[in-house]
């Protein structure tokens, strides 16, 4: 087999960045949603919890022209994101990062609402009648508690953000060294008549990727459990 070759490692390069910023980005509102979601109660809950996991059964090419309907250039969000701060998302990595952020955002809300589901709102009560205040609560009991489904979600939307395709060229394009991550290089690959040991390379590269994350995944989980005696 060919030694790895500079477009190969800059399609690799590229796939980490789009998947951390992506992760980096949408984790905190995962948070906040799966909290809204598990502890709050009202009207809307359920179209709520629907929007935020519709990203799960609509097609990725959807997702992608819908992002570029908002944001696109003569969008009015994205116009005005434009011309009052000079931002520019589609067809940036910036770009793909968002898109890969929306498709993967539904995993990480389900992880972290799984795990909080299982916290004890005695230990909360308890430290309510305590005079712990409702940040400190969150702070001291709760986030520990969800750090597992925490971790389990935000590993796992990396490496499902490593394999995004449908979002990412719809929305940012195939541009090489800009937006072409692993998959887009691997369509590349696949579209010319001698790209087929390239192709190969890359999907073996992308089965391995995403194989170290969910394993990674699954033994962060359990050691974060062990640790809090779970």
């Amino acid at each position: 087999m060919e030694a790895v070759s500079s477009a190969e490692l800059e399609a690799l390069r590229l796939s980490l960045e789009v998947a951390t910023r992506s992760v980096a980005f949408s984790l905190p509102l995962a948070v906040l949603a799966a909290w809204i979601l598990t502890r709050a109660r009202f009207p809307g809950r359920t179209l709520l919890d629907a929007f935020v996991h519709l990203p799960l059964v609509l097609p990725p090419v959807a997702v992608g022209y819908v992002l570029l309907l908002l944001l696109g250039a003569r969008a009015p969000l994205g116009g005005w994101l434009r011309s009052y701060f000079g931002i520019q998302l589609p067809f940036t990595t910036a770009g793909a990062a968002l898109a890969t952020a929306v498709m993967t955002f539904p995993l990480m809300v389900r992880a972290i609402r799984l795990s909080l589901e299982n916290v004890d709102r005695g230990l909360e009560a308890a430290a309510r009648t305590l005079g712990a205040r409702a940040w400190d609560r969150f702070l001291t009991i709760s986030l520990p508690l969800m750090l597992p489904g925490i971790l389990a979600g935000a590993v796992t939307a990396f490496a499902a953000g490593l394999g995004e395709f449908g979002a990412v060229i719809t929305f940012a394009a195939n541009i090489p060294g800009v937006t072409r991550t692993l998959p887009l290089a691997l369509y590349t690959a696949m579209q010319s008549p001698d790209g087929e040991p390239l192709a190969l390379r890359l999907a073996i590269l992308s089965f391995a990727l995403g194989l170290a994350g969910l394993l990674g995944a699954e033994f962060l989980v359990r050691r974060v459990r062990r640790r809090l005696g779970r």
